[in-house]
């Protein structure tokens, strides 16, 4: 499994960028098997952390997507409307979901590192 050492990560599977950019990791999406939509959130929705802001679909089942971070959801990502299987090809880039405003950032200094996520994880 791919672990960028850059992201901080929640145990629900989510990834947060420094800049606030979140998407799903590539263990959740490997789980998740063939994504076919994604419900993505509306810009300026104010999530908290923990709280559910999205929802993928796959092949196997819907799955919430959780806010790592408390903030204002800023931007979405268009290219998942047309082809949501980028969140199984990119899950680290081009598959991002949305991007929050972070309105605490040191929670994101509180979501595990890459090596504590691979651990937890088996990856």
């Amino acid at each position: 499994m791919n672990v960028p050492d850059d992201l901080r990560y929640a145990k629900s599977h989510e990834w947060l960028r420094a800049d606030g950019t979140v998407g799903i990791t590539d263990h959740a999406q490997h789980e998740l098997t063939d994504v076919v939509f994604v419900d993505l959130p509306a810009v300026g929705k104010v999530v908290k952390a923990g709280e559910v802001v999205c929802v993928v679909e796959s092949v196997k089942a819907a799955s919430d997507i959780y806010a790592p971070a408390s903030g204002k959801v800023v931007a979405t990502n268009p290219g998942l409307t047309a082809n949501p299987a980028l969140v199984n090809t990119d899950p680290y880039g081009e598959g991002w979901m949305f991007k929050l405003e972070l309105a605490n950032p040191a929670e994101r200094d509180a979501l595990q590192d890459a090596a504590a996520y691979s651990a937890a994880t088996g990856a």
